[in-house]
């Protein structure tokens, strides 16, 4: 039977890691955090300390990548660290919200802005259904051939912000940026706007995990999982840190907090409308190098899913020339484009925004539960990559994630509820195809 071929070094794993965080969030967020701690020192501490969360999960992860360079990454973390029922609910909320959902939601955002700078007279949607199919397609062609897709549209979005810091850093300050802001007058409230101002922050960073669902197709994953991870997340950190730093030289903390577009406002003020329309091809590349890179990745855990004969046999299928599971690529781009035209795309990432943080909780608790087997069995002293000040920074880490989805219960309950909901119907469904019983993934035929 076809398998995966390891055709991905370490460059390509930093681009999916990078490719993975950045979509159109970073372009809106600095205005979300500005609004919620009003001071340009404590709009850049944010940032800073989000970049910080955000290395240690890649630290995490990449020791786990060391630990377990097994197909499908956190998926495959869950099942050995825990139960296969966790896995399990993990890849179901994949595919049935998260990841499809995202992909939806991507999809018509650049068709959004696609549409004006074109002229082109299309409905989003049907642009939407349009760009998934051909990605899909594209995706199904081979690794490589979707590996490079995502990276030149990673390449493509690090030079359009990196347009953006550099037009910023020599734009003149606009007339926002000299009235002074108000400051917080008890540290209790100080405290309590940080910790609102974090939310948003730490979901601009995230994204790191999907390239650990690659693991089947790189190069010595032990080593490239574990560097990719750290050089894209310490890249991002940078680009984030330097747009924030543009936003509020222009704007200022005042400006910054009365627009709901701080890159628009940043380009028009320096270039004029000029400024305005090469932001917004910006956003549209940076949604599409998001896109692109959910198609490469997600489809990994469903084929790890049927690997493990918890999912249907076929998603494990890998075509005999490209070495790709067309069938879980293509399962995929149904499911984002029958969410992209339900409409609810929106709606449904609201669902998943407490789940994906459950999944990061249990990632520093594997590590532990890790360490410990390793430790007993004597093969720790083997592991290729460690975590700098283990356990006190997976413990933060740790900290970190399970006070984010308490956040979210709190400050959307309702949300939250249902996306609960949606991971435990998982349960049910693991134990129905766990009591199947066992056949052989059939052989694809000769072509």
């Amino acid at each position: 039977m076809a398998t995966l071929l390891r055709r991905l070094g370490t460059f390509d794993a930093a681009l999916i890691v990078m490719g993975g965080i950045v979509g159109s969030g970073i372009f809106m967020n600095p205005s979300v955090v500005a609004r919620r701690v009003h001071e340009p020192a404590l709009v850049m501490a944010v940032w800073i300390a989000g970049g910080a969360i955000a290395l240690l999960g890649a630290f995490v992860f990449a020791e786990l990548a060391a630990r377990r360079p097994a197909d499908g990454g956190l998926y495959a973390y869950m099942r050995d660290a825990f139960h296969p029922a966790v896995a399990f609910a993990y890849g179901w909320t994949l595919l049935l919200v998260s990841q499809s959902g995202g992909m939806a939601a991507a999809a018509v955002t650049f068709s959004i802005y696609f549409t004006p700078l074109t002229g082109l007279h299309a409905a989003a949607p049907v642009l939407a259904i349009a760009l998934l199919s051909v990605l899909t397609l594209i995706n199904c062609l081979g690794v490589r051939q979707g590996s490079n897709v995502q990276n030149a549209f990673m390449v493509l979005k690090v030079a359009a912000i990196g347009g953006l810091i550099a037009v910023g850093l020599f734009a003149h300050p606009s007339a926002t940026a000299a009235i002074p802001v108000s400051g917080f007058n008890t540290q209790f409230k100080l405290l309590v706007v940080l910790g609102a101002a974090m939310i948003p922050v730490l979901f601009s960073y995230s994204g790191w995990q999907t390239s650990s669902f690659m693991t089947a197709e790189l190069k010595n994953p032990a080593k490239t999982l574990p560097l990719g991870m750290i050089w894209g997340v310490t890249g991002v950190v940078v680009l984030y840190l330097l747009v924030n730093l543009v936003s509020l030289h222009v704007l200022g903390a005042t400006g910054l907090m009365r627009t709901n577009t701080p890159a628009s406002a940043v380009m028009t003020i320096a270039l004029g409308p000029v400024g305005g329309r090469l932001i917004a091809i910006a956003v549209a590349l940076s949604t599409l190098g998001f896109l692109s890179n959910q198609i490469l990745t997600s489809p990994r855990v469903y084929y790890a899913m049927a690997q493990d004969r918890v999912f249907f046999k076929q998603v494990a299928w890998v075509h005999p020339k490209t070495r790709v599971p067309v069938v879980a690529i293509v399962l995929q781009g149904i499911f984002a484009i029958a969410i992209a035209l339900s409409g609810r795309y929106d709606q449904i990432l609201n669902y998943v925004t407490s789940v994906d943080y459950v999944f990061f909780t249990l990632a520093a608790i594997a590590l532990f539960v890790f360490r410990r087997r390793d430790a007993s069995d004597g093969t720790d002293s083997a592991v290729g990559y460690k975590v700098p000040g283990h356990p006190v920074s997976t413990a933060v880490f740790l900290f970190v994630a399970a006070a984010v989805v308490l956040d979210t219960w709190i400050a959307y309950p309702s949300n939250s509820l249902i996306g609960l909901g949606i991971l435990l119907t998982a349960i049910p469904v693991y134990f129905i195809w766990a009591r199947r019983p066992a056949r052989a993934i059939p052989e694809p035929p000769n072509r």
